[in-house]
């Protein structure tokens, strides 16, 4: 069985079994030749016209392992059509993800941009810029799966108040329904957006929700840019009551560097790197031979997508 993964994960890859022969890549024109008689292959990007061109071309691909959760930008017609199995690494980076959301929210609560500024410009500041805390907050968490999840556990250690929001809420107090978010969103200083990407939750956040928060409160997205209308947002971080917003995503991504969103007040975007740690490549390279080692001895694969 020939393989084609990313050249990255060469360090992590180090129990496949016999007979398996690996075509090592970087980048997409490598992977382009490297998939051309591969049967599986392993996904380190997301641009839909990407994948259409790989499906077009590697005509023996029996299996294909994405790093990423989000399914919306992959071809699932293309793999149903080609009889394709498809993996996913969900799950995976639920906990990194976390962090960098109470990272976030902790550079906000002490406006810590600002201190780094300052820094820039050797400039020692009379008095803090952000008084701020954590502690004694009110977060509500837009999709309470993984993530949601993960991030409640680290916020709860901080003194925050966590309200998680799911499709089919259980019988906690702590949880409640997508009917009843909105009427409460007032409540809340940090509202994390954490739902997956669907047809239905395209622009879940506009302005009518924008305008409901609490006065000061700030606006986390880790999961898709275009969940949040972005006209709206940056309307509410120039003019309205909004403390300010974090995005580890944008739609599109990356931003053109003359958007006018990098330039709203109390801003911090990311690269779409919440993710990124060295754990989280190790673990997703354990997953793939999980499911590679299941698939050859007949077993159900640990995290099937379709």
């Amino acid at each position: 069985m020939r393989l084609a993964v990313p050249a990255a994960l060469r360090d992590h890859l180090t129990r496949l079994p016999a007979g398996v022969d690996v075509a090592w890549y970087s980048g997409f024109d490598e992977c382009r030749t490297a998939v051309a008689d591969a049967e599986v292959l392993w996904i380190d990007f997301f641009r839909r016209v990407q994948i259409e061109t790989l499906l077009r071309e590697a005509r023996r691909l029996r299996w294909i392992f994405s790093r990423g959760a989000g399914m919306d930008r992959q071809p699932l017609d293309l793999f149903r059509e080609r009889g394709l199995t498809l993996t996913n690494g969900s799950g995976l980076a639920a906990g990194p993800i976390a962090e960098s959301l109470v990272l976030a929210m902790l550079a906000a609560a002490k406006r810590f941009p600002d201190l780094v500024r300052a820094q820039d410009r050797r400039e020692w500041l009379p008095r803090p810029p952000g008084l701020g805390e954590l502690q004694g907050s009110r977060a509500l968490v837009l999709g309470y799966g993984a993530i949601g999840h993960e991030v409640a556990a680290r916020l709860r250690g901080f003194g925050v108040d966590v309200v998680g929001v799911r499709r089919h809420p259980v019988e906690d107090p702590a949880v409640i329904g997508p009917d009843e978010w909105r009427a409460r969103l007032h409540e809340f200083d940090w509202v994390l957006v954490t739902v997956a990407s669907t047809a239905s939750t395209r622009h879940l956040v506009g302005t009518a929700e924008l305008a409901a928060m609490k006065p000061g409160a700030w606006l986390l997205n880790v999961t898709r840019g275009w969940i949040i209308d972005q006209r709206a947002l940056l309307a509410a971080l120039r003019d309205g009551p909004l403390g300010g917003a974090y995005l580890d995503v944008t739609d599109p991504e990356p931003l053109p560097p003359d958007h006018p969103l990098l330039q709203a007040p109390n801003l911090i975007v990311l690269p779409h790197l919440g993710s990124a740690t060295h754990a989280t490549r190790a673990a997703m390279a354990r997953l793939a031979v999980d499911n590679l080692l299941a698939a050859l001895d007949g077993r159900p694969m640990p995290n099937p997508a379709t």
